[in-house]
């Protein structure tokens, strides 16, 4: 167990911001009364860490601004709750992948300068386990780049944590991108380059980009635009169960960092909104992806045989040969056969708003509708 509880923290992720994104984020908006004090101490440690920013952004034209990657990158996309965190472990025990850490995600800006000694401190103070499944927390673990993004530019979906009052209004424009600019969107993809890049640069993996990424889901035609030939991994999960997972996992994350306040009936209206843009972006545009990029499966299949269905996913997309990997991924997976997920009892307000906003899915997927 680290210093610092999740669920306490005196400070959110935005403390690793750059001046520019955390003043073009927060302008003209709401704090709550009782979050002031975060705001404004996360405010101080940001503005004194964007002031090593700058050497970052020279270090990076130096000796990254014209590097480019022999490989498309792997995306594992799905919804929060869908098993992307188990995948995204699993197949980063290949040493021919890179991925954005845990360290990473909080300081973007102090990768290639820095980071031995923050990430050193960051490990003494963040919890080793995260709050809602007890899955294991480090610096040097991978971990889903958009909290990277909100840092790097005000246009990412996760600024939702902060200001939870605009949820659907970051859904429309950073999400699904159906309401983003081209101005922004071109920012995005400078922006996810740049983060690929130093990722790359800062950690021992190889030179294929592994992304986990819940965001991801929606923007499938952007990627695809970006990285032509990229593989794309999509995981499909009981319904009942990512509800009642995402609403602890929202709750849980979104209290420790959030500058203003919704009540829990918008928090659940906005998760049910939320999952059906998610859903129908995906399902629109995956048909940009080349025939033979994309590998569907239910995490409950995924789960039952982990090895097995890894190995399955490197054959259909043609990834890379499987031997290579095979021993590292085996340990793993056997390793993690014992993990004790939470449990889940559906209870009837579960159930009757499933079956009401998403029963779509529950059909799609052939998952058994409780009555």
């Amino acid at each position: 167990m680290g210093l610092l509880e999740f669920s306490k923290l005196p400070v959110n992720t935005l403390v690793g911001a750059d001046w520019k994104t955390f003043k073009e984020m927060t302008r003209g908006q709401e704090i709550a009364p009782d979050k002031r004090t975060k705001y404004y101490l996360t405010k101080s440690v940001c503005r004194l860490l964007s002031l090593l920013a700058p050497i970052q952004d020279r270090r990076f034209e130096e000796k990254l601004g014209a590097y480019e990657f022999d490989h498309d990158p792997v995306f594992i996309l799905g919804h929060w709750r869908s098993g992307t965190t188990f995948v995204h472990n699993i197949f980063a025990q290949d040493d021919n992948f890179c991925y954005t850490t845990t360290y990473q995600t909080v300081f973007p800006h102090l990768m290639m300068f820095g980071q031995p000694f923050f990430k050193k401190t960051m490990g003494w103070l963040m919890p080793n386990k995260r709050p809602t499944d007890n899955m294991e927390l480090a610096p040097d673990l991978p971990q889903e780049e958009e909290f990277a993004l909100s840092n790097m530019m005000p246009y990412s979906f996760y600024d939702f944590w902060f200001f939870p009052q605009k949820w659907q209004e970051y859904c429309d424009k950073y999400l699904t991108f159906e309401n983003i600019t081209k101005e922004e969107l071109q920012v995005f993809k400078e922006t996810f380059v740049k983060l690929m890049k130093i990722s790359r640069y800062c950690t021992t993996g190889g030179d294929v980009y592994l992304s986990k990424n819940p965001p991801h889901t929606g923007r499938v035609k952007a990627l695809v635009e970006m990285f032509p030939n990229a593989k794309f991994i999509y995981l499909m999960r009981n319904p009942y169960t990512v509800f009642e997972s995402t609403r602890s996992f929202f709750t849980n994350t979104i209290k420790p960092l959030e500058l203003q306040h919704i009540s829990d009936e918008e928090m659940e209206n906005n998760i049910l909104l939320t999952y059906t843009k998610l859903y129908r972006a995906y399902e629109e545009q995956k048909k940009y992806v080349p025939e033979g990029n994309l590998f569907e499966v239910k995490f409950e299949d995924f789960e039952a045989d982990a090895f097995g269905t890894t190995k399955l996913a490197y054959e259909k997309l043609g990834i890379r040969e499987f031997d290579c990997a095979e021993a590292a991924i085996r340990q793993y997976t056997d390793r993690k056969k014992g993990y004790k997920k939470n449990k889940y009892e559906y209870k009837p307000r579960t159930i009757q708003l499933v079956n009401e906003n998403w029963g779509y899915a529950l059909k799609d997927w052939d998952y058994e509708i409780h009555p």
